[in-house]
């Protein structure tokens, strides 16, 4: 058995985010000592939850055992409330790392969605950075705004329910990235709101969207431009048995990169 001191163990506190896992189900929750949580596997009181180290076992009024953890960014966004399709964590991932995205960035983006994207984005600027989503529908934005709110995220992002047509209100920005199905008809918006050298980056489905794409960022003077997607291949994790699992999440979307050029430089 595993020994700690009992002075280094990580508990769970009043007003955290929580998780509970039963088989392959998993239960998110906000940690207050007078909700309970109620599942098919009996019911579990928040209050026996706080102050309990991450990675105990609790049993349920019934005796099935959960287990006890703090979600990661990726337990979250997989069980967001959902209208649309969301942007996959093995794309989100890589696209924070090539848009460059941290702490103290600004960061826009324009089709809101559920709100996966900027979720994870809001996450990663913290509390010193700030996200502006853009998106046509109120319906998704206010779903995507009760879903920063039960990530505690939402101190983070400022929606803009306007058509990207019209503009950015926000300049000189980190980044920004597009889930849009024409891309290419926003790239001067882009350049005006992106700092010079900033990173540009979108998401679209198929390879006819993709060209559209690449013409419009040849035109409109960008450069470093690449295209890529992302395959996922999980393997069963037994010593004796490893191999990949039968199943794989493959093609979900292309992803597009590039930045700004000034005028007069040719790549």
């Amino acid at each position: 058995m595993i020994q700690h001191q009992e002075g280094g163990l990580k508990r769970a506190k009043e007003g955290q985010l929580g998780m509970l896992i039963y088989q392959e189900k998993k239960f998110i929750f906000r940690l207050d000592p007078m909700a309970e949580l109620q599942t098919h596997e009996g019911i579990i009181q928040h209050q026996n939850l706080i102050n309990l180290p991450w990675g105990s076992y609790v049993e349920s009024h019934l005796g099935k055992p959960f287990l006890f953890l703090e979600p990661t960014l990726r337990d979250i966004l997989l069980h967001i409330q959902r209208r649309s399709q969301i942007i996959f964590p093995k794309d989100i991932g890589y696209i924070l790392l090539r848009l460059s995205i941290g702490p103290g960035k600004t960061v826009i983006e324009a089709g809101t969605g559920s709100g996966a994207l900027t979720t994870a984005l809001a996450w990663v600027v913290g509390p010193t950075g700030k996200v502006f989503s853009y998106d046509k529908r109120l319906d998704m934005q206010e779903l995507s705004k009760k879903n920063l709110i039960r990530a505690g995220l939402d101190q983070q992002v400022e929606f803009r329910m306007k058509d990207l047509s019209e503009g950015c209100d926000e300049k000189d920005a980190d980044a920004l990235f597009l889930d849009l199905s024409e891309p290419q008809k926003y790239l001067d918006v882009v350049r005006k709101a992106l700092v010079n050298g900033g990173t540009f980056g979108a998401i679209l489905p198929t390879m006819n969207q993709v060209s559209a794409l690449l013409e419009g960022l040849q035109d409109q003077h960008f450069g470093m431009i690449e295209v890529c997607e992302i395959l996922l291949r999980f393997y069963k994790t037994v010593p004796q048995r490893l191999r990949p699992l039968d199943r794989m999440v493959a093609h979900t979307g292309y992803l597009i990169f590039a930045r700004p050029l000034m005028d007069g430089f040719e790549e």
